[in-house]
């Protein structure tokens, strides 16, 4: 069995190591076997194009009114203690704490006026679109399963869906899996942030030296199964397991060694205690951005992720000081990275949170839940950009003009990797087919 382990020690908030493992058997599917899982993904025809998804979930729910959605002619305790600057887009305005977006709005959409929210603390239908509430046995997939069931692996070596989530102390924000779908299409979850914290058959990278070391002994194993192929027959999903495993196309795109030493700048330094809450440890990742852009240029079809911890019933604008800069920072490294290499057209950016935050400040200088309104940004994906749809009013309570539910915003997605939602199905544990989303919802028109 080929395994790779990390000897190093290093803690995340829930108590886990960075004893991470890579195994034929599992490779982090929960426990499926990898040829099944392959199998699983063979069931239905691969789409030729590789169009992908890079979503960014914004744990705890983001104040709208302190982001993209300020009110400064609003009394004192529901305007806050934001200023709005001018952007580049003509007569829209955004916090002053994300400059570098503000000059890049002509490469983004902003959603306003996002409803729907099912008013959870919960990753779930950030990630599944769907709502809590009466789910089918097994309960709804991921976005990430429901590519990889109807599109299956862009590239033989790469999973078509990877998770990037840290795990929190709260259960609700982690990641839901993929439901009835099952772990045959459970996104690829790394656990080493490389290469380098991998070990080939117990033996460190530290005793391997170089990577040619390494790869070579990747070669010999590889030559091992070949001398197999002639005695043992071997199905063709064992045979794609093993084209997974003994391929450095994943780990060379997890290891930022490789990637231009200014663009990993560009993105800004990691701070894993700058953005605690309390004792929960939420952490802002920008490299986890790179990460993303990195995975679906090696083939990834969707690559999702959490940025810090937006729950804040108090000192929203002391921790907004230091949240909002680095999520501008890392955002706008992203943004500025589709462009370069050539992926605004085929990677689809969303970011966005469970809910907003109440209009009125209450008494420790925070915002509550507030469900019945909140923001989303888009980006790349061939869409016409350089936007804003919706429009509240004006304590930014609610809509006014052009309300968007968050299944719009995913039938958007499904619509630019290629789904047809008026015909694709997945199939729970008891036989039945279910569409993807409500049939009413539809993709954003000022999008199409």
């Amino acid at each position: 069995m080929l395994s790779f382990t990390d000897k190093h020690s290093f803690q995340h908030c829930d108590g886990l190591s960075r004893r991470s493992f890579l195994q034929v058997g599992g490779l982090a599917m929960g426990g499926l076997s990898l040829p099944q899982l392959l199998q699983a993904e063979a069931d239905s025809a691969k789409q030729n194009s590789h169009k992908s998804v890079i979503m960014v979930y914004l744990t705890g729910g983001p104040p709208h009114q302190d982001m993209v959605d300020l009110k400064p002619d609003a009394p004192t305790d529901i305007r806050g203690e934001f200023k709005p600057i001018a952007t580049n887009l003509p007569g829209v305005q955004i916090s002053e704490h994300m400059p570098r977006l503000a000059q890049r709005m002509d490469k983004l959409v902003t959603i306003r006026s996002l409803v729907g929210s099912d008013g959870r603390h919960s990753s779930f239908q950030c990630v599944t679109g769907r709502q809590f509430a009466n789910q089918p046995q097994g309960s709804w997939p991921c976005f990430e399963a429901i590519v990889s069931k109807l599109n299956g692996p862009a590239h033989p070596s790469v999973p078509a869906g990877i998770n990037l989530f840290m795990k929190m102390e709260h259960l609700p924000y982690n990641h839901p899996g993929a439901g009835f779908l099952g772990a045959a299409h459970s996104p690829f979850q790394p656990q080493g942030d490389s290469k380098s914290s991998m070990t080939l058959n117990e033996i460190t990278v530290d005793r391997l030296g170089q990577r040619r070391d390494l790869l070579s002994g990747f070669d010999q194993f590889r030559r091992d199964v070949d001398r197999q192929r002639d005695s043992v027959s071997l199905d063709p999903f064992t045979e794609q397991a093993l084209n997974v495993l003994t391929s450095s196309r994943l780990a060379d795109a997890l290891d930022l060694k490789k990637e231009d030493p200014e663009v990993v700048a560009s993105y800004g330094k990691d701070d894993p205690t700058a953005l605690s809450y309390g004792a929960k440890g939420y952490q802002a990742i920008m490299s986890k951005f790179l990460l993303a852009r990195r995975l679906v240029q090696a083939g990834a079809r969707c690559v999702t992720t959490t940025f810090a911890d937006f729950d804040w019933h108090g000192a929203n604008f002391s921790r907004g000081r230091k949240v909002l800069p680095l999520l501008d920072q890392g955002l706008a490294a992203l943004i500025d990275d589709l462009y370069r290499h050539g992926l605004q057209d085929d990677v689809t950016v969303v970011v966005w949170g469970e809910f907003g935050r109440t209009p009125k400040i209450n008494d420790k200088a925070g915002r509550d839940h507030w469900s019945r309104n909140t923001f989303a940004w888009l980006a790349g994906g061939g869409m016409p950009v350089g936007q804003v749809i919706g429009k509240t009013n004006r304590y930014a309570e609610e809509p006014i003009d052009r309300p968007v539910h968050f299944q719009e915003v995913f039938a958007t997605l499904y619509q630019n990797l290629g789904i047809d939602i008026d015909h694709a199905t997945v199939t729970d544990l008891n036989g039945r087919p279910h569409y993807l989303l409500n049939q009413e919802h539809r993709p954003i028109p000022e999008l199409v």
